[in-house]
């Protein structure tokens, strides 16, 4: 059978141009290598806890087209993203914001704030030379120590001395009592979790799991007009410029037979010392009330083939190479790199939405 498009991969990318092309009378083949569609959306479910298996994902966007979208497919629930930040066993409010600054200098009022960080921020004269003195340069000595410092050090694998500055280029204060992490106007998880989103998007559509493109890639072009690639790209081009360079993070994930853990969705670990980054627990996602709960701790390392890529590292070497594959990828009329691994580029869930309906409304 010849099918409109091939797409490699089931992540939400796919999803949504699978569904736009069924919508407009198209028919596609979706290959997943995995054992499960949803890439890194996907939901397993433990002891009735739909647990994000890749880490959390938090749905929230200001588009109102793709927050429609959404809500056509899938009922989503009220969770607001409001995580803490567990400094050597002391406790702040992030973003950033005057429940932080209460806790952290004793004071009540955005003035005292402003002017507390306006005196820290002092300490770096002209440019910053690295990420450190960009951070202390945006929020002070003290918030930096205790709230940056540890979290990013561990992220990167690197002291912040010599992490590059455009890394942070800002970091959001508030200057009032929110501890609402996102600025969007929308925002929450389905309920039932991502699969429910999922299920909706390819429903209808022939998907074979277990299968991994690239290790017949002479076949599958032949069964399509279009090939929809969502891999990374350097790995579809036999890495002939070279190794993109990625973040991972692996997770450790438990059983507690206890209700409720830690009272949040998302506790940053703040502090160097601790080897995780943070520890999720998934219940809150969605209000539940059940008798156990499932944690997850995060330790971010780097990437090495056979890991599963996360973060790309978006610095000029990085950036200058994948240039190189996009280039290459111009020249191929018959396949289109998408999402998060074939651009080469951290996307929200609403960007990554975006990105599939406009790519479909040029291929149509």
């Amino acid at each position: 059978m010849k099918y409109n498009y091939i797409l490699a991969g089931s992540g939400l990318y796919s999803a949504v141009i699978a569904y736009l092309a069924r919508q407009a009378g198209k028919t596609c083949l979706v290959l997943e290598k995995r054992d499960h569609i949803g890439g890194n959306i996907y939901c397993e479910e433990i002891e009735g806890i739909h647990v994000h298996k890749y880490g959390a994902h938090i749905f929230h966007t200001s588009n109102r087209r793709v927050w429609d979208f959404v809500n056509s497919l899938a009922e989503f629930n009220r969770f607001t993203n409001s995580p803490i930040a567990n400094y050597k066993g002391e406790i702040y409010n992030m973003p950033f914001n005057m429940n932080t600054f209460s806790k952290m200098w004793g004071i009540r009022t955005p003035e005292e704030a402003k002017a507390i960080i306006a005196k820290q921020r002092q300490e770096i004269k002209g440019e910053p030379r690295n990420l450190e003195e960009q951070a202390i340069s945006l929020v002070g000595r003290d918030v930096y120590e205790k709230l940056v410092k540890g979290y990013t050090e561990k992220q990167w694998g690197r002291d912040c001395t010599e992490l590059p500055s455009f890394i942070i280029r800002r970091l959001p204060v508030r200057y009032t009592y929110d501890n609402n992490y996102f600025n969007d106007l929308y925002q929450g998880i389905p309920v039932g979790g991502y699969n429910v989103l999922i299920g909706r998007l390819f429903e209808g559509i022939e998907i074979r799991t277990g299968v991994d493109y690239l290790e017949d890639r002479e076949k599958w072009p032949a069964m399509g007009d279009k090939v929809i690639y969502t891999g990374p790209i350097d790995e579809y081009y036999e890495y002939c410029y070279g190794k993109l360079e990625y973040r991972t993070v692996r997770f450790e994930t438990e059983v507690l037979d206890t209700d409720n853990y830690q009272g949040v969705a998302v506790v940053n670990y703040t502090d160097r010392e601790t080897p995780y980054t943070r520890i999720i627990e998934h219940k809150h996602f969605e209000f539940g009330t059940q008798p156990k709960t499932v944690i997850s701790r995060e330790y971010s390392t780097d990437w090495e083939e056979g890991m599963e890529p996360y973060y790309p590292v978006n610095d000029a070497r990085n950036q200058a190479l994948y240039q190189k594959y996009a280039e290459k990828a111009a020249g191929d009329p018959n396949i289109i790199f998408g999402g998060r691994l074939g651009e080469y580029k951290y996307y929200d869930m609403d960007k990554v939405i975006e990105s599939a309906m406009k790519k479909w409304e040029e291929i149509r």
